[in-house]
């Protein structure tokens, strides 16, 4: 395999029942109070604030990793974050395995990640626990959370002479 793509979005079902826990609770007391006989809340506010409500949580169901290895290098992009590929070239980097990490403890979730401890580095990630861990020459470090680990592990594995040290844990 000389070509690894991946795309994954948020779409675990405790996500997805918590998002709706988490909106639904507001939206039926908001209806209760327009609802109710004595309310003072007018049409527009009624609209605007359930508007708000939705239009705050449902946009995490739109972010979307993507991620691209190829003979240029390792490509990323994290929607809507990045409008374009951010491309990682093989001469910049050190070392590239893929690894099992705490998406938690490591760098305080998923998501677009700066991670709690700098020597971590960021991280990219949608969910699970298998990354691609990137060391770069810069010293900077950039995992990138993946579902296809053997996948990746043998697309890697044809691009290991780029990289003149490649490791695997």
């Amino acid at each position: 395999m000389r070509i690894f793509k991946e795309e994954q979005r948020f779409t675990q079902t405790w996500l997805i029942v918590l998002m709706t826990m988490s909106i639904l609770v507001p939206i039926i007391l908001i209806i209760k109070e327009y609802t109710s006989e004595n309310s003072t809340m007018r049409t527009v506010e009624f609209v605007s604030t359930l508007g708000t409500i939705i239009g705050v949580t449902l946009p995490i169901f739109f972010f979307k990793l993507i991620t691209r290895i190829d003979e240029k290098g390792i490509h990323y992009r994290f929607f809507p974050f990045h409008r374009k590929f951010r491309t990682i070239q093989w001469s910049d980097i050190a070392a590239v395995y893929v690894r099992k990490y705490d998406a938690i403890s490591e760098y305080g979730g998923w998501g677009f990640k700066g991670g709690f401890r700098k020597k971590k580095g960021r991280a990219i990630n949608v969910k699970g626990d298998i990354g691609i861990q990137l060391e770069l020459k810069s010293f900077k470090k950039i995992l990138i959370g993946t579902q296809k680990e053997t996948e990746a592990k043998k697309v890697l594995q044809n691009y290991e002479y780029k990289v003149n040290l490649t490791k695997e844990k």
